[in-house]
């Protein structure tokens, strides 16, 4: 029997216009305040996810396109989701919370006292998706933008100035005792004096050690560096990957060799293979929806182009559909991994009407080309990718009730009665349920 897996949801819009352009926007929910996302939150912990990721750009992008990204509400506005986060604590007891954070934006320093204060007042439940976006650099200083690489070096140096922070109070350094009134024991402080490539500052922090873990770290990326970021960091890591057995182990296989490359061990990271389920109330149904998405028309062409346009920061509204895609369009800033997405396994050379009509096709999940089925269909591959030595799944979407419920009602029962999905929370946080199978 395949073990428990772990459940976490993607909030892929981020803090933004919940429901937009979809029939469930006249629910009336203002996206703008919290009581959407808290009864989103509930119902995730009802069913006995793991976590919420919240995704973020704090850029609207590039002054070309800021127009196409804000339009349709695809790359913004966007809200700050560490600012969320405490809403989100409010209303749940056991549900991780992880914004998305970019070293870029703040200064370690800062970030490691607002995530200290965060974890504590969460009961340890909060995690950070640390995420390497050089397009939004100009917002935050006139200094020349980094490279793919040389960006993951920066979050890797950001990162490990914040726990030497975290680390500045020495095991007795917290005294906390009555009798003789001394509260910390300042000799157990470490100064702390960091001088890097791009970060200096000075320690003690100025916020108390914690009891049951740090933050956990997610990353997502499939680069050769993104993966070494995940092997020396990360508690989570976020894929993409075709979902049969050689690929999935295969990618399980790099991420562990590359923890295990920097003295950690593979179960040290928990995998979430990223996955956007149609659950369907019949096999019928499921196969409808297929049927009509293999012959896009050019209107529903266009929405995905807006869609892949934001996304990509490149306009591809504009170009002509029967003509091959120039990759040089795509500025250095844009995600490999984003371009990737984009062309598959069709080639330079295949026109733009043949990308975007591939991204259109949904397929099946009962023949595994695709994620369109009834519930049962669906924890069959929970179960199957657990059969392969997998750690969970991360489900997609809005973070809009009636999407979670139109996902969830249905599949959380089957996949309780499958032994696939939490019943109860372990004590101790975020890092204790990620830790309890």
């Amino acid at each position: 029997m395949t073990r428990p897996q772990h459940f976490g949801w993607f909030l892929a819009r981020g803090f933004g216009p919940q429901g937009w352009g979809y029939p469930s926007l006249d629910w009336d929910y203002d996206w703008t305040r919290p009581e959407v996302y808290q009864e989103a939150a509930r119902t995730l912990e009802q069913a006995g996810f793991d976590l919420v990721i919240i995704e973020d750009s704090p850029s609207l992008g590039s002054p070309e396109t800021i127009d196409l990204r804000v339009r349709h509400a695809f790359g913004g506005p966007k809200h700050d989701p560490l600012l969320l986060a405490p809403y989100l604590f409010q209303a749940t007891r056991h549900l991780g919370v992880v914004p998305t954070v970019n070293p870029a934006a703040s200064l370690p320093y800062t970030s490691a006292r607002q995530f200290a204060t965060l974890h504590h007042l969460s009961g340890h439940r909060l995690g950070l998706n640390v995420v390497t976006d050089t397009g939004s650099a100009r917002h935050f200083s006139d200094a020349p933008q980094l490279g793919h690489d040389e960006a993951y070096d920066r979050a890797e140096e950001w990162l490990d100035g914040i726990r030497s922070l975290w680390h500045s109070w020495d095991d007795g350094a917290l005294v906390a005792d009555r009798a003789t009134d001394v509260y910390a024991d300042g000799s157990r402080l470490r100064p702390v004096a960091h001088r890097g490539r791009h970060y200096a500052f000075d320690g003690p922090l100025n916020a108390l050690p914690f009891t049951d873990g740090e933050p956990a770290i997610v990353s997502p990326g499939g680069s050769g560096r993104g993966l070494g970021f995940a092997g020396a960091n990360s508690d989570v890591q976020l894929a993409l990957a075709p979902l049969h057995e050689k690929s999935v182990r295969d990618y399980r296989a790099r991420v562990h060799e590359a923890a295990v490359a920097k003295g950690r061990r593979p179960e040290d990271i928990t995998i979430l293979f990223a996955i956007q389920p149609v659950i369907t109330s019949s096999s019928e149904e499921a196969d409808r929806i297929v049927a009509a998405s293999a012959r896009p028309d050019d209107a529903a062409l266009q929405q995905i182009a807006r869609k892949q346009s934001s996304d990509l920061e490149t306009d591809l509204t504009a170009l002509d559909l029967d003509r091959p895609l120039d990759l040089s369009i795509f500025g250095a800033h844009v995600s490999r991994g984003s371009i990737q997405r984009l062309i598959g396994d069709r080639g330079e050379d295949a026109p733009l009407r043949a990308h975007l009509t591939a991204l259109a096709r949904a397929g099946r999940l009962s023949d595994r080309t695709g994620f369109v089925g009834t519930a049962d269909e669906f924890a069959d591959l929970v179960e199957e990718l657990g059969d392969w030595g997998n750690d969970g799944v991360l489900l997609w979407g809005d973070f809009h009730p009636v999407t979670l419920h139109r996902t969830l009602d249905e599949l959380v029962p089957i996949l309780r009665r499958r032994g696939l999905l939490r019943r109860e929370y372990a004590d101790g946080g975020l890092q204790a349920n990620l830790r309890s199978f």
